[in-house]
């Protein structure tokens, strides 16, 4: 049996680094008073910046992988100056960052002076999307780093629809069907702020499969057919398909699988938030 010390595990690290537009530039944020926000706050047109970095190991004898003081550090220098080269770049061209290569470019900058393998980095924009490149090789070698030049990446991003629905089976009798389903079988229906979070992975390459390709299938193939809609009598895909969260989340990934792969990429997984307490994920 393997020795538990010996199993690698994965530590992630959150960064948020504050930047602010001047007239001319972007510049970092002077300061470090709040923890949460990652630097002081200013008056006037703001962003913080979020990054989450994956590192890949075994812990030493004092139980760390790494320390987070160091991951905070490499990641803090190497996100900096791209990210503020980056801002220059996009406002004085006009065109968005290639932000996958923006990553790949802060993933290995700061892997040279983490002492374990860095496994993914994330960017997230907003609480509603995310860009993670993800690497199989070591990106402080060499030869590793030429197999990962072209980093497996996964788009999210989360939306919401509105819509109402019955869990009832036909199969079962009335008392059966209060039983199992409590309120949720109230003849009439109920309704819930569905969000669901779609997951893409895509093989980098300039201008290939973006958010605006997933917004415009998620609205295309999710939200025409189930936004302000009651799921049982209006929507055919659950007509005789008792209309769970589970399967929700199942008849979503297979509406958008065949048109993310029309378009080059990889359907990864669907997630669907019922409540704020209840969501599923398919497939797991």
């Amino acid at each position: 049996m393997m020795e538990q010390a010996t199993i690698p595990l994965l530590l992630t690290r959150t960064l948020r680094m504050p930047v602010s537009l001047s007239a001319e530039t972007w510049t970092a944020s002077r300061g470090a008073y709040n923890g949460m926000v990652g630097g002081a706050g200013d008056f006037g047109i703001n962003a913080i910046l979020e990054f989450e970095i994956g590192v890949e190991g075994t812990p030493g004898s004092s139980g760390y992988l790494v320390d987070i003081t160091v991951l905070d550090a490499a990641l803090r220098d190497a996100a900096r100056e791209r990210c503020i080269a980056a801002a220059r770049a996009e406002f004085a061209r006009g065109e968005p960052t290639d932000l996958a290569a923006l990553l790949h470019a802060i993933a290995r900058d700061a892997a040279m002076t983490i002492p374990a393998r860095v496994a993914k980095l994330a960017f997230r924009p907003s609480p509603f999307r995310s860009i993670t490149v993800r690497y199989a090789g070591d990106l402080r070698h060499p030869s590793s780093v030429e197999r990962t030049a072209m980093p497996n990446t996964l788009l999210t991003e989360t939306f919401e629809f509105a819509a109402a629905h019955r869990l009832h089976l036909a199969e079962l009798s009335a008392d059966e069907n209060r039983r199992l389903f409590g309120k949720c079988n109230n003849p009439n229906g109920h309704g819930h702020n569905y969000r669901i979070e779609v997951g893409c992975a895509v093989e980098h390459a300039p201008r290939g499969f973006g958010f605006a390709d997933l917004q415009e299938l998620v609205q295309r193939e999710i939200m025409q057919r189930f936004d302000h809609k009651h799921l049982n009598l209006d929507c055919p895909e659950f007509r005789d398909l008792n209309p769970s969260v589970e399967n929700i989340a199942r008849v979503c990934h297979g509406l958008l699988d065949g048109p993310v792969r029309e378009r080059s990429a990889r359907l990864e997984y669907v997630r669907v938030w019922e409540t704020e307490k209840t969501s599923c994920r398919y497939p797991a």
